[in-house]
């Protein structure tokens, strides 16, 4: 009887085994509040050494008609030194990848200066791998002293996501380099979606834009202790099929940056955009941010950030897009 009753069990216990589904991937993580070392300046001149500190991932599969929306957001504080802080994501998928990386300094605390004490960056991209693919996307706290001593730095809290979207990644980034802003050449019209259209049926679109912007493009004939001026307006315009305005809107800020905190993330977001289908206007856009210097010291939008290590200590290097911009379609 024993032997019957545990073979029932056992039967039962199989076939309950068999109706269990399998653990679905991450498509969100929340991260671990953690205290990370930002290596000291080399005193011998070298290459500054960075921190690279895998904070977590998040994984999805995609069809190759599908893109995803990556966004990580990293909150922190306490620094004991003026440090960098760069918010990295990596993206990979079987034969590719994309990268995205933003960043800026946050002062020790007690500087004086809480607006640049306690910063919360988020970093986001569209990936779209243009075929079926298992895409894994991994967040980054990249950190610095700006010292010769080793500093440290708070991560207060911290989080990713990534959401599937239709159709391919609709998204331009500034190349290696910088678009340089002053007094003789005010105006940089970067990051920059050229035109684009749109599936029937769409009702509006969600853009979004960061600008990274550095204090001082030549720093032979910079004032340390001063500080750069600069608008930024994010404009998406709707067009007519015979190429004249159907719409536009735009939203923007103007921010003051000392130099001491070098370069600054400017996020930048339009949601919910009308398709307009009055008479002429056609499902056909393109999006831009206009930075304009307004006095100071001078300053640039910058590019592609290159040749960044893997890891602390590590020979690899990757590329990282840095001002972007891109659009996602609502049906």
């Amino acid at each position: 009887m024993r032997k019957a009753l545990s073979a029932v069990v056992a039967t039962t216990l199989a076939l309950l085994a068999l109706n269990v589904p399998a653990a679905s991937a991450a498509t969100s993580v929340n991260f671990e509040p953690r205290t990370v070392l930002g290596p000291g300046i080399p005193r011998d001149g070298s290459r500054t050494d960075q921190n690279v500190v895998e904070l977590g991932s998040v994984t999805m599969n995609l069809t190759a008609a599908q893109s995803a929306q990556v966004v990580a957001v990293m909150r922190v504080n306490s620094a004991t030194i003026r440090t960098l802080f760069d918010n990295e994501i990596v993206c990979k998928w079987d034969g590719g990848g994309k990268n995205a990386v933003l960043g800026q300094n946050v002062y020790q605390k007690g500087s004086g200066a809480p607006q640049w004490e306690d910063l919360t960056l988020t970093t986001s991209q569209l990936v779209h791998p243009g075929k079926a693919a298992l895409v894994t996307c991994t967040a980054f706290i990249r950190t610095a002293s700006l010292g010769f001593d080793d500093s440290t730095v708070n991560l207060v809290s911290g989080s990713m996501r990534i959401v599937p979207t239709t159709g391919p990644a609709i998204q331009a980034t500034v190349p290696a380099g910088l678009l340089k802003v002053d007094a003789a050449n005010p105006i940089v019209r970067q990051p920059a979606l050229p035109i684009f259209d749109v599936p029937a049926g769409t009702k509006s679109l969600n853009v979004v834009a960061d600008v990274e912007y550095l204090v001082c493009h030549t720093i032979s004939a910079c004032n340390k202790s001063k500080s750069s001026q600069a608008s930024y307006t994010l404009f998406v315009n709707q067009w007519k099929s015979d190429g004249t305005l159907c719409h536009t809107d735009s939203t923007g800020v103007t921010l003051d940056t000392p130099y001491y905190v070098h370069h600054v993330v400017v996020p930048l977001k339009m949601s919910g955009f009308t398709v307009k289908t009055d008479a002429g206007c056609a499902p056909r856009f393109n999006a831009y941010v206009l930075v304009k210097w307004l006095g100071g010291e001078t300053g640039a939008v910058q590019g592609t950030a290159n040749n960044l290590t893997d890891g602390r200590g590590s020979t690899g290097r990757h590329n990282s897009d840095m001002s972007a911009v891109y659009a996602i379609p609502v049906q």
